[in-house]
């Protein structure tokens, strides 16, 4: 029968490193009071480099805790029986006699090869090394082994990796408690082992490794159930989590410059972008933990997150528009139809979203399968393969993005709070160097959009960072682009901002054509390449008046017949337009660098239609022109869009050449579950069709005997005729 007799602690008297018994090594005890860890300063704990011997530097120490010096007895077993044992296994190892050794390895590391403890038969059992350490006895050697860390030098890393193997979290606490002052007693003994034990802690937030061990390994709790009758773990995974994060936060404390060594971990250890979506939820809720009980490490942890998340979001859209064929359709298609099925249980898919069960997609495409093999025409192996590839992708990013989400919006409750605004900070600089570089980015950026959209002043925040990466002319002419695009879609999308903000917005955009236009009028003639930014500037401002026009119109001075909600009121009249709209427009519509010929030809027809029913000009008679006009000079866009263009709600994107590329960052959020947090019919603005205007389409045709244009090459500045 196994009983557990505690020992009195006693204090050890102070005194030099060297009072300490020989071959002992001192430990410190892992619940000392947050005082005592707050006491520590830098000048005490010194860098990495630090870490290494020195002969002029005192090497680390850690105090005992005598409260776990308890003698429990296994058969007999005590803890004083197994340093015995230990000693006379290194002993023996040392002179060449290894069989004590590797009953120590198979101990801490159970192998998949014939255990120490299992036999087959009568046979087997007369070969079995009854002197071997038992799986019950493997608390009284992790207690005994803090004793002899001092002599596992270079000779004994393989046993230094079995004890690092061991799987201490699925024991009880005592054990773990135990078990966290071995390593941190192995980390003070020799300097290398901290990035071990550092590197085994951290590779825990990973499930791969998890398996990875598994598939080499005997679960010593499955030893355990074997040979301790009624023997039954009671540890659940919060629990383990709880325990990792102590070990790991003790081992941090004792050794600062660790925090180096996490950090690059972090990194290295972070699920691969094929790894399920499982794989990167768990790593990042343990990201979170950390972040949290390390608040130091926030930025490096943030922008890990952030770095990765828009990696496999790039790659999705990348996917997505460099792919033609039935999968590309088949995912897009999923895609819409979780949109339509949306608010049908929708909340209650989610806790099942974020497993490794069978999605809403997988479901799908299985009944797809179905019908297609009905019918003879399934999908190949090769677009069986490829579907699940972004199907994963496209899991992962809607995952992570949940997960944020759920992370972020408690601090926003109070958008105005130090806290909130301190927060957004953060998030703006992790926009201005990982989400914007990233110019394929597709679902991201709406974390930015989410909370920006909760209060005024952090709108104003957002548009104040936009203006000074788009306006400031010592940026990268390709971060001054895309931040123009995200400045002309945030304000065509974010239903909240009010109509001095957008109209602050237009304003810039004028500004800065009109400067350039002016800086430029000697030009030969439009080109792609060498006129890309002023380009961005019209196109977005185009993009921002097909959604905001209403935005633009003076409201107070608005004709008795107009009613400001009814749309089709608006067709006709005399609107009072903002000042300077059609002015500049017209002047830079009729300039030598013609952007109309280099905007995309969706965004200059819709606009062409809506200015021309609002009254503020008709500009047909160009774009038919335009299309005789040769470039001298253009560049190929490559990129695609989602289907449908930039003003109708599904996201294609079409390849096109000779004019400007349509990039604008918050086109409709497609993600079928993480999209619940946006609040879209709140806080975000859709595309209003042109009929909704109540418009004759036949006037939207060019007729060659039409009215004249109101842009010709001799632009005015009048702005009255339209």
């Amino acid at each position: 029968m196994t009983t557990v007799t505690p020992v009195p602690g006693r204090r050890r008297p102070a005194g030099p490193p060297s009072s300490a018994p020989s071959g002992a090594s001192t430990i410190k005890p892992i619940l000392k009071t947050k005082s005592i860890l707050g006491t520590r300063t830098r000048s005490q704990d010194d860098d990495g480099e630090e870490l290494h011997d020195s002969p002029i530097k005192k090497r680390k120490t850690v105090i005992i805790n005598e409260e776990l010096n308890m003698t429990k007895t296994f058969g007999g077993k005590s803890v004083e029986d197994a340093k015995r044992d230990i000693k006379k296994a290194l002993d023996g190892h040392a002179r060449g006699i290894h069989q004590d050794y590797r009953n120590l390895i198979e101990l801490f590391a159970p192998s998949k090869q014939k255990s120490l403890y299992e036999s087959d038969s009568d046979e087997d059992d007369d070969r079995l090394d009854t002197n071997a350490p038992r799986p019950q006895h493997l608390f009284l050697y992790v207690v005994a082994m803090s004793s002899h860390v001092t002599s596992l030098g270079t000779k004994c890393q393989d046993l230094v990796r079995a004890i690092l193997e061991c799987a201490w979290l699925e024991k009880d606490e005592s054990f773990s408690k135990a078990y966290i002052q071995l390593v941190a007693a192995l980390s003070s003994a020799q300097s290398s082992n901290l990035g071990k034990v550092l590197t085994m802690m951290v590779e825990k937030f990973n499930p791969r490794f998890a398996q990875q061990r598994a598939a080499s390994q005997v679960s010593q709790i499955e030893l355990l159930r074997t040979l301790v009758p009624g023997f039954v773990p009671a540890v659940d995974p919060e629990t383990r989590k709880t325990r990792l994060h102590l070990g790991l936060q003790y081992i941090l404390d004792l050794f600062p410059a660790g925090k180096r060594i996490v950090v690059r971990l972090l990194d290295h250890k972070y699920p691969r972008s094929d790894e399920p979506k499982s794989y990167h939820v768990e790593y990042i809720d343990h990201l979170l933990a950390l972040k949290k009980a390390r608040p130091e490490l926030e930025r490096d942890i943030m922008e890990l997150i952030f770095g990765r998340l828009v990696k496999i979001d790039v790659e999705f859209s990348l996917d997505l528009n460099n792919g033609e064929d039935e999968t590309t359709r088949a995912v897009l298609n999923l895609l819409e139809s979780s949109r339509a099925d949306e608010g049908e249980g929708g909340s209650a898919k989610v806790a099942g979203y974020l497993t490794d069960g069978e999605s809403d997609l997988e479901s799908m495409f299985s009944d797809s399968d179905a019908e297609d093999e009905k019918r003879g025409d399934g999908p190949s192996d090769e677009e069986a393969k490829r579907f699940t590839e972004l199907k994963n992708k496209l899991e992962t990013v809607d995952a992570v993005l949940e997960t944020l989400f759920e992370h972020y919006s408690p601090i926003f409750e109070n958008p105005d709070s130090p806290k909130a605004v301190e927060t957004f900070e953060d998030l703006l600089r992790d926009f201005s160097n990982i989400i914007l570089p990233h110019l394929k980015s597709r679902h991201t950026q709406f974390l930015l959009f989410k909370f920006a959209m909760s209060s005024r002043k952090l709108q104003n925040m957002f548009i104040g960072k936009l203006f000074s990466l788009a306006f400031e002319t010592n940026r990268p002419a390709v971060v001054r682009k895309s931040a123009i695009e995200y400045l002309a879609s945030f304000t065509a999308r974010g239903a909240k901002l009010e109509s001095e903000q957008v109209q602050k917005v237009v304003k810039s955009l004028i500004a800065n054509l009109n400067h350039y236009r002016l800086s430029h009028k000697n030009c030969l003639g439009p080109d792609l390449v060498k006129y890309t930014q002023y380009y961005t500037y019209f196109q977005s401002l185009l993009y921002v008046f097909c959604f905001r026009w209403k935005d633009l119109i003076d409201r107070d001075s608005l004709p008795r017949a107009v009613e400001w909600d009814d749309n089709a009121s608006f067709v006709g009249q005399h609107l009072p337009w903002m000042e300077g709209l059609r002015t500049a427009l017209q002047e830079n519509i009729a300039s030598k660098l013609n952007p109309l010929k280099c905007c995309t030809p969706f965004v200059a027809e819709e606009f062409a239609k809506l200015a021309h029913h609002l009254g503020l000009m008709y500009i047909f008679p160009k774009l038919e022109q335009n299309k005789n006009v040769q470039l001298s000079q253009f560049s190929a866009g490559h990129g695609s869009y989602s289907q449908g263009g930039a003003l109708r709600d599904t996201g294609y994107v079409a390849n096109v050449e000779n004019h400007l590329e349509l990039v604008f960052p918050f086109d409709p959020y497609q993600l079928p579950v993480s999209r619940r947090w946006l609040d879209l019919e709140d806080t975000y603005k859709t595309w209003q069709n042109i009929a909704l205007l109540q418009h004759d389409d036949e006037e939207s045709e060019v007729e060659h005997d039409g009215p004249e244009s109101d842009v010709d090459d001799t632009a005015t500045d009048d702005g009255n005729h339209a």
